[in-house]
């Protein structure tokens, strides 16, 4: 579809329902996809019927893959399968066959293919929202190897027409020189990168006219800085995007929230586990891709986020989320044991009455000592003592229980509060 002066098409101003409808038509044919190509997913979704995948209630039933799981399947089918049998695209020799463009590397070492499509990674519709255009220049700055942010954002900005400079990273000097010669009219990459290159370009009489409008990505875009970029007539705005996913979300010129990416469907679920939350409510960010190159079926990504209420001012009605809200992952050791989000979870799950809930370990280390506390309304008798034997059981630790009433714990998503003295 092609762009309007508002807007990157027009699936961005569908009316929810039809969103919701197409969403949910997609789903049982990308889990029927996945079963099939993806080896992973043939056992990850093993005894699903796709057909009957058809709601966001379908949805949540099947298992969440976390980061750690698709790392582990990697590693013991490196010999045969780099991608653990989560793409079904590779290159001869591969058991995914042909169709992978570029491979690339992230940490772990985690390793993710970019197929042929134009605009793989979807990063157009984010650029477009930034104020890019077709004809404009786009100093990259996102590293071009190993990992794929440098072609996330090139791919976008040529799916819009525009030019690229592949910076990539360091460099700085020679950076501003081609920024004072080339005059891009946008920048791509960490806010960070960019304030130093815009600081040191003051320092040594730069100028920079040309440049207005960034898209960044990949850090925490703070307010201060945000309005240190305007300061110097270039407007800043984020998105939020993952080496496995892509595009998941990206801010508008209302600049409340993020809104989400037309090609994944998203989920707030409970940390620990992949029990969706009330909107509002924080949790991790649970996305299935429709990408049929790395078909993720509700692929934990670990952060935190929360729905925001309403649509975007802007006209787009795709639903909002608050943005990058911090780490799912609150594993915590007590007493030279694990304890993990997924079981003070559990704990909460086996006593129905409870709200929400927040594990704090305090003391000192090697004489720390675990406190639960609850929400409850009306707290029946015996309440904190049934609780106090489920955390025994499910934690293998002993913890004190402390009742509150609703709403006294802050919405958060966080399950374990580590606040031992270390010092």
């Amino acid at each position: 579809m092609s762009a309007t002066p508002e807007f990157f098409d027009a699936l961005e101003t569908r009316d929810p329902a039809e969103r919701e409808a197409a969403l949910m038509a997609a789903l049982p044919r990308q889990v029927a996809h996945a079963q099939a190509r993806s080896p992973a997913f043939a056992q990850i979704l093993e005894g699903i019927d796709a057909r009957s995948v058809t709601s966001r209630e379908a949805l949540a039933r099947l298992p969440v893959t976390r980061k750690h799981e698709l790392l582990e399947r990697q590693k013991t089918q490196r010999s045969h399968d780099v991608f653990g049998g989560f793409a079904t695209i590779g290159w001869r020799g591969m058991a995914g066959g042909a169709g992978a463009r570029r491979v690339f590397q992230s940490p772990g070492p985690i390793y993710e293919p970019e197929g042929e499509a134009t605009d793989y990674w979807r990063m157009g519709r984010a650029l477009f929202a930034a104020g890019f255009r077709r004809g404009d220049l786009v100093h990259c700055s996102f590293s071009y190897h190993l990992t794929p942010a440098g072609s996330m954002m090139e791919t976008g900005a040529h799916a819009l027409g525009c030019t690229v400079f592949p910076g990539g990273v360091g460099n700085t000097e020679l950076q501003l020189q081609a920024m004072a010669e080339l005059r891009p009219q946008g920048y791509a990459g960490t806010p960070s990168f960019l304030k130093i290159l815009i600081d040191r370009a003051r320092e040594t009489g730069l100028s920079l006219p040309s440049l207005r409008k960034a898209l960044v990505s990949g850090e925490a875009f703070p307010a201060a800085l945000r309005e240190h970029l305007r300061d110097q007539g270039i407007e800043g705005y984020q998105c939020y995007a993952t080496a496995d996913l892509g595009l998941i979300a990206y801010e508008t010129a209302a600049r409340e929230g993020l809104v989400l990416d037309e090609g994944v469907i998203v989920e707030i679920v409970r940390p620990g586990t992949g029990d969706p939350v009330a909107d509002g409510e924080v949790g991790e960010v649970v996305v299935t891709t429709l990408n049929p190159d790395y078909p993720l079926i509700r692929f934990g990504t670990g952060d935190l986020s929360a729905v925001l209420p309403g649509r975007c001012p802007t006209g787009r009605t795709h639903t909002r989320i608050r943005g990058w809200l911090g780490r799912a992952d609150q594993t915590t050791k007590v007493r030279g044991m694990f304890v993990h989000p997924g079981q003070v979870a559990e704990i909460a799950r086996r006593h129905p009455e409870l709200g929400r809930v927040r594990l704090v370990v305090e003391g000192e280390m090697a004489q720390d000592r675990m406190r639960l506390h609850v929400e409850c309304a009306r707290a029946p008798e015996g309440l904190a003592e049934r609780v106090a034997e489920s955390i025994r059981e499910v934690t293998k630790l002993r913890g004190d229980v402390v009742v509150v009433p609703p709403g006294s714990l802050p919405n958060d998503g966080k399950l374990i509060e580590d606040a031992r003295r270390y010092d």
